[in-house]
């Protein structure tokens, strides 16, 4: 308790990575009154390919 599951663009640097779920973490903590070690948080990464908003393809916007 709880997993936290996160879908976003690839392309974000191992750094932002590691400050994104320390966030994540402190804030599920904070607010569930939690351990930290009970926290569990998923990063999927998605191509702008393979992810559309109103009919047309992210890779395809400009």
């Amino acid at each position: 308790m709880p997993t936290i599951n996160v879908q976003m663009f690839e392309g974000r640097t191992l750094e932002q990575k590691r400050r994104f779920v320390k966030a994540l973490t402190k804030a599920a903590v904070k607010t569930l009154d939690c351990d930290a070690s009970s926290v569990d948080v998923i990063i999927c990464e998605i191509r702008r390919e393979d992810w559309a908003t109103a009919g047309k393809l992210w890779s395809d916007q400009t």
